[in-house]
């Protein structure tokens, strides 16, 4: 029987799936551009600014050329938001920004009015302005086959697409599958029942860029490889 909020949260998703409707290109992301830019309607003022520099890195965009003001807490993820900003800057004006290159959002609806802080993810309670994942060039769970970390789906997602097409559902095994960084303490109990009951799950943490140790992987890192053997392809 499912709880409460679990009842509630299926209800979400299938009102969701009921009201999807597919889109393609710009279009899919307009609503929530509009939606995340709406509050700074009438402009952008100094001390907003002032309040988000040590929330974030912070951005200029001068004659065209892209500055980077201050350290960058991920080194990767900048690297990847650099990517994209080199090809947008001879397209747009002179202007400064602050990018959250952490995994949370940072500007809580009720704690703080609106500020332009640019984030890759947040829930309804805040209202960081959503920007493109670093993910999709450089940073990401760093493993052997990947030093630098995940990134590049434009190729990564290809190769994902043909292996996964080797095994279509009616082959897959009843079984759950997890590969991730060990972001915090929360996932241990996944890597434990993966020890206790492999046939169940299999669980194991990978590197991240922050990895110091093996207990930062739960003394369980594994390198990444296509297991044709039991129909496991590649995960992160």
């Amino acid at each position: 029987i499912l709880s409460k909020s679990s009842n509630e949260r299926l209800q979400l998703i299938l009102k969701a799936e009921e009201s999807y409707k597919p889109c393609s290109g710009i279009d899919c992301y307009l609503p929530v551009i509009e939606r995340d830019l709406k509050p700074f309607a009438q402009g952008i003022y100094e001390k907003e600014m002032s309040l988000l520099k040590d929330k974030g890195t912070l951005y200029q965009i001068i004659d065209h050329t892209v500055h980077k003001i201050g350290s960058c807490m991920f080194p990767a993820r900048c690297a990847g938001i650099e990517h994209f900003l080199h090809k947008v800057k001879n397209d747009v004006t002179d202007l400064e920004f602050v990018i959250n290159t952490r995994d949370y959002p940072q500007v809580h609806r009720h704690q703080s009015k609106p500020l332009p802080m640019f984030s890759f993810s947040k829930t309804g309670d805040y209202s960081d302005i959503m920007y493109p994942a670093w993910a999709f060039w450089e940073g990401g769970p760093a493993i052997k086959l990947y030093p630098t970390g995940i990134g590049r789906w434009d190729k990564h997602r290809k190769a994902l697409s043909q292996e996964a097409a080797k095994y279509p559902w009616s082959k897959k095994l009843n079984k759950g599958f997890f590969r991730g960084s060990r972001t915090s303490s929360e996932r241990d109990p996944l890597i434990k029942l993966s020890r206790e009951n492999s046939k169940l799950i299999d669980a194991a943490y990978t590197k991240n860029q922050a990895w110091k140790s093996d207990a930062d992987t739960s003394n369980s890192e594994i390198i990444l490889i296509i297991q044709n053997k039991e129909n496991l392809t590649v995960g992160c």
